[in-house]
């Protein structure tokens, strides 16, 4: 009895402080288990940051050159619907880690589709450059030879009529009645004709690619609305129609609805 006594004794310390050669198994596969998701998620992290760095260049260089909005960082960080995406993967020993993983799989998998939709877009545009090149306003709509001074530009500047200071929407070309005015983009003729605003007669053309231009107090139109115009066509001629005090064309750059300054689009 006091033999079997101590067997008992050493059993029970043997198994307190030495593991059984099952229990040493699972401890090395728990720790390389351990190891390896460190390793993975570090690679992941790793992952994540080249994939913001692709996308930091791809929303402040290539979209910005072909001027695309960037793309929402609330649709590049979406996630996937549905409550029950991981229901799959619970009542696992190591569930909570294993959904922490797929759900950063899931994430980087979704940045690189929402990435790759962005190229796509910016290759086509890129096929097109030279399409969008011609209808980007790039010359003056008034010859330099044909001007007898430059008006006014873009900005505040006391209004010749109200006498108070007063934005001014675009450029002034001054020139003789009749003289020719160019447009200076390819596109199509959007409006043609006399407006109450105060432009007078004046002609609209819509370049595509979120460019418009405007020409006014034009003395007569050369177009059609609906009409298809190249750069550098006579569209029109300077006159003093609208509220205008002498003759002139009043030129105004329009992108994505918005008026910008036109002397940013050709060189004197």
């Amino acid at each position: 009895s006091t033999i079997l006594l101590v067997g008992i004794i050493l059993n029970v310390v043997f198994s307190s402080f030495f593991d059984t050669p099952e229990e040493k198994s699972l401890k090395r596969e728990n720790n390389q288990f351990g190891l390896q998701y460190e390793i993975l998620n570090k690679k992941l992290a790793d992952l994540t940051k080249v994939i913001r760095d692709i996308e930091k260049r791809d929303d402040n260089i290539y979209r910005v050159i072909f001027n695309t909005e960037p793309i929402p960082s609330s649709i590049r960080s979406a996630g996937f619907g549905g409550v029950n995406r991981y229901a799959e993967l619970e009542g696992f020993s190591n569930s909570e880690i294993i959904k922490q993983t797929t759900q950063k799989l899931d994430k980087i998998t979704k940045r690189v589709y929402v990435q790759s939709k962005s190229y796509d877009e910016v290759i086509k545009l890129a096929l097109n450059k030279e399409e969008m090149l011609a209808c980007r306003p790039a010359i003056q709509p008034v010859s330099n030879k044909d001007l007898t001074r430059m008006a006014s530009g873009f900005g505040f500047r006391l209004d010749p009529f109200y006498k108070i200071r007063k934005m001014h929407w675009g450029m002034d070309f001054t020139a003789h009645t009749g003289t020719e005015i160019y447009a200076t983009a390819n596109g199509t003729v959007l409006k043609a004709k006399w407006s109450r605003g105060g432009y007078g007669n004046n002609i609209v053309i819509d370049h595509g690619y979120g460019y418009k231009t405007l020409y006014a107090h034009l003395s007569s139109e050369n177009v059609k609305v609906g009409q298809k115009v190249g750069r550098g066509d006579v569209i029109g001629y300077v006159g003093n129609t609208g509220k205008s005090t002498a003759p002139h064309l009043h030129y105004e750059v329009i992108l994505n609805n918005k008026r910008i300054d036109p002397v940013n689009f050709f060189s004197m």
